[in-house]
């Protein structure tokens, strides 16, 4: 399972289990956008894998923030390093 997800209260909680590659990326991005249209959050939160994502992790999570944006609904990124941290702000700014 690449992506598990719950949902409290009105946040979408999503977890990257691991890490996406080429593959696995269009996928990945289409889960996260079924499930924010699903359960229309208030706000959505990403647990980030452990360690460096590669940069097809970075593009879902990008792609999922831009989506959100795009319907009003804040998105965080959590448990990520402070360069994935960096990354995820300079392309989402």
């Amino acid at each position: 399972m690449l992506i598990s997800h719950s949902v409290e209260g009105d946040t979408l909680r999503l977890t990257l289990h691991h890490s996406v590659d080429v593959h696995t990326r269009a996928a990945a991005a289409a889960e996260v956008e079924a499930l924010v249209h699903t359960h229309r959050p208030r706000h959505v939160t990403v647990q980030a894998p452990a360690g460096e994502p590669t940069p097809a992790t970075l593009s879902v999570v990008v792609r999922a923030h831009r989506m959100c944006k795009s319907l009003d609904i804040p998105l965080s990124l959590t448990g990520a390093t402070t360069a994935t941290q960096r990354l995820f702000t300079a392309n989402t700014t």
